[in-house]
């Protein structure tokens, strides 16, 4: 089964927008890979045709976490490492939005980390993009949890001795029901990607490698187009166990798989929490039952 499709070139059923992009220009570096994550996100919405009041983004602290300013559509800046449990809050809320969440590996993976793992296991409908430059930016350059061992940064001047945490093998694992990767110099894969993601029901998680060319120059584009390699088009996504075993032979080979890497279809969190309101519906229900037919014989 192939991992991925072609974007569809059918006019969506509402009216598209012709940009999602607000009027703030983008500040981040020069040559920071999240300019294109900004730009296929703007593409991946306009094919999606949802009116922008409809979208949320929600974002952590850190680089890439400026994205709802430079969005036209409703967005919520939130705390370090608690975009992810502001997302879910609002999912439960307004469960007829449409909730992107968007951080970096340092946000999410660290001090969200607990927040990730809840996230992906409760299957939350949302659609989360992690930027992932294996750097902290904002703060200037110190290793983050996705940061290769023995990598030298500001922090860590002898070397990394931690090893790394894949964001993509951490979903899977975790129970995300959509799991794609994807590479800021391939901006049409990552169109692609971000709408699959969308159109999923269920946690999506994308991991975006958006190189940080400023504070980890050593991985910039070229190293990411060198070091990924397509999904096998042989590859079934709704296979679990396959899945496992492509991203386990990514880490031993040492390259990044670009596609989607697992589907597969669940109850949402909102599906489950409705399941426990009807009970306690039905409970209220046959209480006054009870009561009312005690009352006959009182």
């Amino acid at each position: 089964m192939s991992s991925t499709t072609t974007m569809p070139t059918s006019e969506p059923s509402k009216p598209s927008r012709k940009t999602y992009k607000g009027s703030e220009r983008a500040t981040w570096c020069a040559g920071c890979g999240d300019y294109s994550v900004l730009a296929a996100l703007d593409r991946a919405l306009i094919a999606y045709g949802r009116p922008e009041e409809e979208i949320t983004i929600v974002s952590g602290i850190g680089c890439s976490s400026r994205f709802p300013f430079f969005m036209n559509t409703y967005g919520f800046h939130s705390v370090h490492g608690r975009a992810l449990a502001v997302a879910t809050g609002l999912k439960l809320a307004r469960p007829e939005i449409t909730v992107i969440a968007t951080g970096g590996d340092g946000d999410a993976l660290a001090i969200g980390g607990n927040h990730f793992f809840h996230a992906m296991r409760r299957n939350v409908d949302l659609t989360y993009i992690l930027m992932d430059n294996q750097i902290y930016g904002m703060t200037k350059g110190q290793a983050a949890p996705t940061s290769e061992l023995g990598m030298k940064t500001k922090s860590t001047p002898y070397g990394t001795f931690e090893p790394p945490v894949d964001p993509v093998w951490a979903a899977l694992t975790m129970g995300a029901t959509f799991i794609a990767q994807t590479a800021s110099h391939d901006p049409n894969h990552m169109a692609e990607m971000f709408l699959r993601g969308l159109e999923h029901r269920g946690m999506s998680f994308i991991n975006c490698l958006s190189p940080c060319v400023t504070f980890n120059a050593g991985m910039d584009r070229e190293y990411f187009k060198a070091h990924s390699r397509p999904v096998p088009e042989d590859h079934d996504p709704t296979d679990y166990d396959a899945a496992l075993r492509l991203v386990r032979e990514a880490q031993r080979e040492h390259y990044f798989p670009l596609g989607i890497i697992h589907v597969r279809h669940e109850p949402t969190l909102a599906d489950r929490v409705g399941e426990i309101r009807e009970k306690l519906h039905t409970a209220a229900q046959q209480k006054n039952e009870i009561e009312e037919i005690v009352k006959e014989f009182v």
